[in-house]
């Protein structure tokens, strides 16, 4: 049974006149999420479930990580907002 997002118009934006499009490196430009264009979990740090480094000045550097901008993962960043939520509340 998939998931009742799946299909839905607001699991999925794309904006291909942005000047950034796409903003990392992909096979698959068709189905390159923008929806979440600043990813929501960039707070949770090393535990955001991504493929993140951090540069030697201590920024967390996101470019090798296609999460939050592949259509199917929608779900996988609504699973984590409870963590999100957890982290404002501190």
């Amino acid at each position: 049974m998939k998931p009742d997002w799946q299909g839905k118009h607001y699991a999925f934006f794309q904006n291909r006149q942005c000047e950034f499009f796409p903003c990392h490196k992909t096979d698959d430009p068709d189905n390159f999420n923008c929806l979440f264009c600043y990813c929501p979990l960039y707070a949770l740090g090393k535990n955001c479930g991504g493929n993140c480094r951090y540069t030697d000045k201590g920024v967390k550097d996101c470019t090798g990580c296609m999460i939050p901008h592949k259509r199917e993962n929608y779900g996988k960043i609504l699973e984590k907002f409870q963590d999100v939520a957890a982290l404002a509340r501190e």
